[in-house]
């Protein structure tokens, strides 16, 4: 059995920079986890469709279970670990504990990264803006009503407000 071949891999991760030698098929999201050791982005259907994989690169959100990592080299990713200050939550990760935004957790990690760029283009979105944003992550726990008002919350937050958009 013949070995494939690697690739070096190198790209800044939530500001810091990273290289590690891959397979040309590893996923980015197996790179994050299983390389970098960055388990917070999660795979769930491992075809692009829950979300729960969500990364932003370069700015823009994308499902890191359907990119290869080669594919990523000298790019800026952000994963849910890097909203965090340290043991500081981010604004958006509190009002999501806040509004009770998640239950099992596992695609929180998606709607985070997914929240995070939608208040980056709208500072005020509607109920149905949001919804309309977040349609491409799945939750199996919540039904939504939470998210949202987290959502809401976060928005809030951001411009100021100490409002409870709950």
């Amino acid at each position: 059995m013949t070995r494939e071949p690697l690739h070096e891999v190198g790209l800044v991760v939530n500001g810091v920079p990273r290289t590690a030698e891959v397979p040309a098929r590893t996923l980015l999201s197996d790179f994050l986890r299983h390389e970098l050791g960055l388990f917070g982005t999660h795979v769930g259907c491992e075809q692009g469709v829950c979300g729960a994989c969500t990364v932003s690169i370069g700015g823009k959100l994308v499902r890191s279970c359907i990119t290869f990592a080669v594919q990523v080299q000298g790019e800026e990713v952000r994963t849910v670990e890097g909203l965090a200050n340290g043991e500081e939550l981010h604004p958006i990760q509190e009002s999501f504990r806040r509004c009770h935004g998640l239950q099992c957790g596992f695609c929180t990690p998606g709607f985070l990264m997914a929240t995070e760029a939608l208040l980056a283009e709208n500072s005020d979105p509607s109920d149905s803006e949001i919804r309309d944003f977040l349609s491409g992550n799945v939750c199996r726990c919540t039904g939504y009503v939470g998210i949202v008002a987290a959502v809401k919350d976060a928005a809030c937050r951001a411009r100021g407000a100490e409002g409870d958009a709950q």
